[in-house]
């Protein structure tokens, strides 16, 4: 097959690593992938593995970009593509003109987000052959919109076999090592872009309580703060410096390799205040960490019912399930295990290819 991979998104989170590793198992099955990007995009670079002038830059910057899909049109038409697949809801538009202009591709879009549509999208993506959702949560909000028959839920997946080979005690030993931290500390971390919606604030305030009963505490927040000045990650370290932790905490930018921090912490912690997956979640349950995370519907769906879960924007009862698991009342050991099976018989990079290739296959086999 010939799928054009569509995602206008500048900075890297969890939609692009999505896009980047579909594209890539695609790639690796022997289908003829190509990726249209925007011009600034931080993260094309990861896209690489495609053959050369498989990469196609445009910009899209809202959903009217009628020149926009014209040039993406003919992209389509000159490199006989049977499918688009738009990632990012500005996105969605454009490609459905380029669609209906090129003629002989079919249309389908991925929702990687919560936060539902707006109700002209059902009249705009008339074209679309089908709406898929990263999570349950993502599918129930698509069949409010759409007919149920072209909403399909296809969960995330990532390669388990990689967090296999890259769980080692030196690793664990270098990560604390180089960053000062004392190899009989409990090391609680959290990996997420920095802003107001992921919830750290929560984590930090969590954090003032949870040292008041594990002294020996430590904590590594890994993330990008994306605004235009930084302001959220400065207030996040004065917030901390103001409550006596600055030597407790350590701040990392995006890690490329992200296998020493899983390494060398002891519990993984997701605050956010709202999560349509939860990719950092499943990267922990895959290498063997045990998760403490709000209650957003990505990790209730990740972990299931289990007392891993609190309340969003809690800090006290955040707090609480940290010291818990840090001092054995819960058991850490049990939960990273049942989180490891979880992952390895739900979310492989595998199942959610298999999944996508079949979809792929049922709209072609539609439209002959």
């Amino acid at each position: 097959m010939r799928i054009l991979q569509i995602s206008s998104a500048r900075t890297y989170g969890g939609g692009e690593r999505h896009v980047i590793d579909l594209s890539r198992g695609l790639h690796e099955r022997g289908h003829e992938i190509f990726a249209a990007v925007r011009p600034t995009c931080s993260w094309r670079k990861r896209l690489e593995f495609l053959p050369e002038g498989r990469i196609f830059e445009v910009s899209i910057r809202n959903s009217f970009g009628v020149l926009s899909a014209m040039r993406i049109a003919e992209f389509v038409r000159d490199n006989d593509i049977e499918l688009i697949h738009a990632h990012v809801a500005r996105d969605y538009i454009p490609a459905s003109i380029a669609c209906m202009a090129a003629k002989k591709s079919q249309y389908l879009v991925t929702r990687h987000v919560m936060f539902p549509l707006k109700p002209f999208n059902k009249f705009a993506l008339r074209n679309c052959s089908r709406f898929v959702g990263v999570s349950d949560a993502v599918g129930v909000e698509l069949r409010r919109l759409f007919a149920k028959e072209r909403v399909r839920v296809i969960p995330n997946g990532i390669d388990l076999e990689r967090y296999k080979a890259d769980s080692s005690p030196k690793k664990r030993t270098e990560f604390r090592e180089f960053h000062s931290i004392p190899a009989g500390a409990q090391l609680v971390g959290a990996l997420g872009e920095l802003k107001e919606q992921k919830g750290q604030r929560d984590l930090v305030l969590a954090a003032h309580e949870v040292l008041k009963d594990v002294p020996n505490a430590y904590f590594v927040i890994v993330g990008q703060d994306h605004s235009f000045d930084g302001r959220f990650r400065r207030e996040l370290k004065r917030l901390a410096s103001v409550m006596g932790m600055e030597e407790r905490f350590l701040w990392l930018d995006w890690l490329e390799d992200t296998s020493e921090f899983f390494a060398a912490i002891d519990l993984f912690i997701s605050p956010s205040h709202s999560e349509s997956f939860g990719l950092a979640i499943l990267e922990a349950m895959a290498f063997g960490i045990a998760v403490v995370a709000t209650e957003t519907e990505g990790a209730k769906q990740l972990l299931g019912e289990t007392d891993q879960l609190v309340p969003v924007r809690d800090p006290l009862k955040l707090s609480r399930a940290i010291v818990r698991f840090l001092t054995g009342d819960l058991d850490r050991m049990e939960a990273a295990a049942a989180g490891k099976m979880r992952a390895d018989e739900k979310y492989s990079l595998a199942k959610m290819l298999d999944a996508t290739e079949a979809l792929y296959r049922e709209i072609l086999a539609e439209k002959a």
